[in-house]
């Protein structure tokens, strides 16, 4: 009878002990799968400045983006003689963005966070009076979903998918047909993919709960 209680107990043992293996390796699952999701920094610590500027011009024009208790700081723009900064406030690595300078014009900041991979652009004016615009729905290409020109800015309201040239701003578009429900934070779950050239816009994208491909030849105007 003691020999059957101390099996009984041994078993017991060994199934609450696997019980806590498979919660373990469960949890570990859970914690592999957030660590590998997808991201645009080896760290979500920004530590270092982020400068592009323009040698070739004499003015020297820039873009500067200061780093402070892991994210970004303030971004600073200008050339000799005359600045401007506001505040910027994401996390990215230089590998993930890009800046487009036109003289002392105006300078094109194309970026990805570290954090989720969401695309920016900022398109800041040298011109004495302070002026910027702004994009938080940018479909850039450091994203290996999106193929997009390097020549070319695309965007969405999410209804339409715009398309426009860095460097004269003519511009085309193509209609998702309605006004979709997007998480930009995710932009995967309604935009899976998209294919955007000077002469077309390919994409695949949820429409009503069912992926449909799109494609529109397009003239830049």
């Amino acid at each position: 009878m003691l020999d059957i209680k101390n099996q009984l107990m041994h078993l017991r043992s060994i199934i609450v002990l696997s019980a806590a293996i498979i919660i373990f390796l469960s949890c570990n699952n859970k914690s592999s799968t957030r660590g590998t999701k997808a991201s645009f920094c080896d760290t979500a610590c920004m530590q270092d400045s982020v400068k592009f500027i323009d040698n070739n011009n004499k003015l020297k024009p820039y873009v500067y983006i200061s780093a402070k208790n892991c994210i970004g700081d303030t971004l600073t723009w200008g050339f000799i003689g005359q600045n401007k900064n506001i505040p910027f406030e994401y996390r990215l690595n230089k590998d993930y963005s890009r800046c487009y300078i036109k003289d002392t014009s105006y300078a094109l900041l194309v970026f990805n966070t570290c954090e989720n991979g969401r695309g920016y652009f900022l398109k800041l004016s040298y011109a004495k009076k302070s002026s910027f615009r702004k994009s938080t729905t940018a479909i850039n290409n450091f994203d290996p979903r999106f193929s997009v020109a390097d020549s070319l800015l695309a965007y969405t309201d999410k209804g339409n998918l715009f398309v426009e040239d860095i460097g004269n701003d003519k511009q085309a578009s193509m209609t998702f047909g309605k006004e979709l429900d997007f998480d930009f934070d995710a932009i995967h779950e309604t935009l899976d993919s998209v294919n955007i050239t000077r002469n077309r816009i390919w994409a695949k994208v949820k429409v009503d709960g069912e992926w449909k491909t799109l494609e529109k030849n397009i003239t830049l105007q």
